[in-house]
């Protein structure tokens, strides 16, 4: 059975939708690299990334 994950995007505290497909890519792109980490359990719940331009 594939999990699904949940993803929210928010840029500059605005919300914006994002297809069901969308949500699968970019939430199993992050989820893959962040579970590559060090430190990370493998039955982590929640990922939050923050993008800041500088």
């Amino acid at each position: 059975m594939e999990e699904k994950v949940e993803l929210k995007i928010v840029v500059d505290e605005e919300e914006i939708e994002a297809n069901e497909f969308v949500q699968t890519v970019i939430g199993k792109v992050i989820a893959g690299a962040v579970s590559a980490l060090r430190g990370v359990k493998e039955d982590w719940e929640r990922i939050e990334v923050t993008v800041k331009r500088i």
